[in-house]
């Protein structure tokens, strides 16, 4: 009599899936990182990456990685346009720097959490990592996103990412925590990449603030 794997188990060989994968998208994709890594580092100086401590699973932190696409004193700027969240961002914001716009516009900026994946903190999909301090004012319904890890692009992403408000990402996020299974993950990937080629999405993340 067959017995089906239990849901801990396909997600636990659904990480090591997602490490594999990140290992080898890190090595086809190290050309493009160092070359990413060398425009920064030329065009605006020292600090080629953006580290930030991040919610993962169940809200433990981890050090999100990202390549820098804003000045360094971005977050203390941000009182000069009134931003109630330092977080935030402004129409043609002048603390994105020149190729920051290009790598926001290409989710490029994103490739660094491959190594984040590798590491374990992440999946290639999954509720987008939130920063601590908008974590610790959730609400318990608000919590349910945390039960998986997060990861690079995800439900919400591919349903209208910068269309819609928090509160409907939320919702989506823990539709998406409700019905997870490794076929959903693919659709999932298979989407943003159909997106992204076809120009659909105007970046996934392009209109997030540097911390999101």
């Amino acid at each position: 009599m067959y017995v089906a794997p239990s849901r801990e188990i396909v997600h636990l060989g659904w990480d090591v899936a997602n490490q594999v994968a990140a290992a080898v998208a890190l090595i086809v994709l190290s050309p493009l990182l160092i070359t990413i890594a060398l425009w920064i580092r030329i065009g605006d100086g020292k600090g080629v990456f953006f580290v930030q401590d991040r919610a993962g699973r169940e809200g433990v932190p981890f050090r999100m990685l990202k390549f820098r696409t804003m000045v360094h004193d971005a977050v203390a700027m941000s009182e000069q346009f009134g931003l109630r969240d330092p977080f935030g961002l402004v129409d043609d914001d002048p603390r994105i720097t020149r190729c920051g716009r290009f790598l926001r516009r290409t989710s490029m900026d994103e490739l660094p959490q491959l190594i984040n994946v590798l590491r374990g903190d992440m999946c290639l999909v999954g509720p987008r990592p939130d920063v601590l301090p908008h974590v610790e004012v959730y609400s318990t319904a608000d919590r349910r996103r945390l039960a998986v890890k997060p990861g690079i692009t995800g439900w919400a992403q591919i349903n209208g990412r910068n269309t819609i408000s928090w509160p409907e990402r939320f919702v989506l996020d823990s539709w998406y925590v409700d019905h997870w299974s490794p076929v959903l993950d693919l659709r999932i990937i298979w989407r943003t990449g159909a997106a992204l080629r076809r120009d659909e999405l105007d970046s996934p993340w392009a209109k997030e603030a540097e911390a999101a």
